[in-house]
């Protein structure tokens, strides 16, 4: 069993602690969920675990032998494509594979060679050990697994869309099958159906994991554990993140009471010592202040500085806030909607849901008037005044402050400026920096701030959970519930659509799907309606053959591991060939140098045992192909 086991470990840049003494395990077969606040340290924590980050004290120490791997959250390539960036992350392995052949080719020439011999053997069993036998096929099952065709494989790399590269990421981690897997927030830019695929393949993966997250939907599914990296130390809870919230509020609910209840005793004591030091119960009073000397003091709840505030209430508009008429889009040659509908009325909480390129942001931006459709009409209610929240924060301006940001957007002046960020959790300093300098997560926070100051009654928000951590995400959810306007989400956030949605529109092939109700309620109409096609024996349109070839695997799947299995097949005759030779060598030295039979006797009979276990191993794979 593999495990990974953090020390005391302790990491500060300058005066600033990032985290101290944090200790913990991760062993096969374990999941472990680390959430915590933007900015707490969690990824500076996955970096010292790999050694790309130095830290100040304890250690980090893997079981003998295992292997990390190690999901990268950068797209700077250096392969030009997915195949050479796999045949990098195989790279030990097609070494052998090019040794093996070599020998081969020697061996046909040089039979008696013994040491040619060796090599071979030790070559070949390398081999075995790296999973050369099957690279292949799991590579391909993983690439096929994350929505990869083979005519993907050679395409340019830097071609592929955002949620493509992150996908490409995750086989570069999983394609080796390491012991202990660091993933850092693996599901942003992922769709629905990935999503699923990867919980579903984390959940049947042997080694441990490690992953940092913000997707509670995804924490619940996959995470048999939950590490809460807050206030520089680490706190650690069994189950998913249901089960973690629940127990942390309860623990952090009874450290205050029984904070509040030291302090009450301290004063009490600090009384009484004050009012008998003097008198005739002064050796009371001693006594009290030496208990008090001795007393073990809780330290004073932290709490996080968390975002503060909500939607003001809605100016009166139109029942009818969005009509979208047989609007037909598309992007040159590339049709996205052949006709589309859509109508959103006053109060409702609209989530836009489908796979990567089904055409959602499009439909944003036909909208907001950011791209005009090829046909169709788009009309907005009276009086509704839209606010846009986008993914990209293109709206901001990279080249001014924080504080001119909102300044000249909203023509106030430095001080009811600095009051309104406060709210947002830009203070200090921090209203000096560059808006191309802050992170994804701030400029997260500073779109919010400007959707709030433009107080609209129509939101329209695209993927607003990505970059905020599950704090803010929380907050936003009790904003929009208080709201009491109209909105229209794009998101791959299920448990935000849980919390927020009144109604799913399903977008797939240029077409929207309703289902009347939130994320669970659309999940289980989903399954409801699969199942009646089941039973019915319906016919499955195309478009679900390919999902399910690509999410659950395929009839060709089979057909790939069975051409692994011949591949070791013809790599045992190979082998069972070698010995044979082997042994008719030993048998002509035997009757040629009678001086070492013995020695020669032991060598053949090693050889002799390690052919008959090759020739049952050769049985059992063609009973297998058969």
């Amino acid at each position: 069993m593999a495990t990974l086991k953090i020390s005391g470990l302790s990491k500060s840049f300058g005066i600033k602690t990032v985290f101290e003494d944090v200790s913990f395990e991760v062993k096969s077969g374990e999941r472990i969920g680390l959430v915590g606040a933007n900015g707490a340290g969690k990824t500076t924590l996955l970096r010292c675990i790999m050694g790309t980050e130095e830290y100040d004290k304890g250690s980090v120490k893997v079981s003998d032998g295992a292997v990390l791997g190690y999901l990268r959250q950068d797209f700077n390539y250096t392969s030009g494509t997915i195949r050479e960036e796999m045949e990098y992350a195989w790279r030990d392995v097609l070494y052998y594979k090019d040794k093996i052949k070599k020998l081969t080719e020697e061996l046909q020439t040089r039979q008696d060679d013994e040491e040619l011999i060796q090599q071979y053997g030790r070559a070949e069993a390398r081999f075995e050990f790296l999973g050369g036998y099957d690279y292949e096929t799991n590579t391909r099952k993983i690439l096929r697994g994350l929505g990869f065709t083979e005519e993907d494989w050679d395409r340019d790399i830097h071609s592929f869309s955002g949620g493509q590269k992150v996908r490409i990421n995750l086989a570069a981690a999983f394609v080796r099958h390491p012991d202990i897997l660091l993933l850092d927030e693996p599901t942003n830019h992922l769709d629905m159906g990935m999503l699923e695929w990867l919980e579903e393949y984390l959940r049947s993966y042997k080694g441990g994991v490690l992953m940092i997250s913000h997707d509670r939907y995804f924490l619940d599914a996959a995470a048999t554990g939950i590490l809460d990296l807050e206030n520089h130390h680490c706190r650690s809870f069994r189950g998913g993140y249901s089960r973690y919230l629940e127990t942390k509020t309860n623990q952090d609910r009874a450290y205050e009471k029984a904070y509040e209840k030291q302090q009450e005793h301290i004063r009490e004591t600090e009384e009484y010592i004050r009012r008998y030091k003097a008198g005739i119960k002064a050796k009371q009073a001693r006594g009290r202040q030496s208990q008090l000397n001795r007393l073990v003091r809780l330290e004073k709840p932290v709490h996080q500085a968390r975002l503060n505030f909500h939607f003001e209430p809605p100016a009166p508009y139109a029942d009818k806030v969005l009509d979208v008429l047989r609007v037909k889009a598309s992007y040159g040659d590339h049709q996205i909607f052949p006709e589309l509908s859509l109508h959103i009325r006053r109060g409702e909480t609209v989530g836009l849901i489908g796979p990567n390129g089904a055409g959602k942001t499009t439909l944003i931006k036909l909208i907001t008037g950011d791209k005009l459709p090829d046909q169709g009409i788009i009309q907005l209610g009276n009086n509704v005044k839209m606010g846009y929240y986008s993914q990209e924060q293109e709206r901001l301006h990279p080249e001014l402050t924080v504080l001119d940001e909102i300044r000249n957007s909203f023509n106030y002046g430095e001080k009811e400026a600095r009051n309104v960020l406060g709210m947002f959790l830009f203070r200090g300093d921090e209203v000096f920096k560059e808006v191309s300098r802050l992170s994804g997560g701030e400029k997260a926070r500073l779109s919010l701030l400007c959707l709030f100051l433009e107080k609209p009654n129509f939101l329209i928000l695209d993927e607003p959970t990505n970059h905020l951590d599950i704090p803010t995400r929380e907050i936003m959810e009790e904003a929009i519930l208080a709201f009491g306007g109209t909105a229209l989400i794009v998101s791959h956030d299920r448990y935000f659509l849980d919390k927020v949605a009144t109604r799913i529109l399903e977008m797939e092939n240029g077409k929207l799907t309703e289902y009347l109700g939130n994320y669970s309620y659309y999940k289980e109409k989903k399954k409801d309606l699969e199942e009646f096609e089941k039973d019915r024996g319906g016919i499955i349109p195309e478009e679900k053959k390919e999902e399910k070839a690509v999410y659950q695997g395929s009839h060709e799947e089979k057909k790939e591991i069975s051409l692994g299995d011949q591949e070791k097949l013809d790599h045992t005759e190979m082998e069972i060939g070698r010995l044979e030779a082997t042994l008719k060598m030993y048998t002509a030295q035997m009757s040629m140098s009678p001086d070492d039979y013995a020695s020669l006797a032991e060598e053949y009979e090693k050889t002799k045992k390690k052919l008959e276990s090759l020739y049952q191993k050769w049985d059992e794979l063609a009973a297998k192909i058969e």
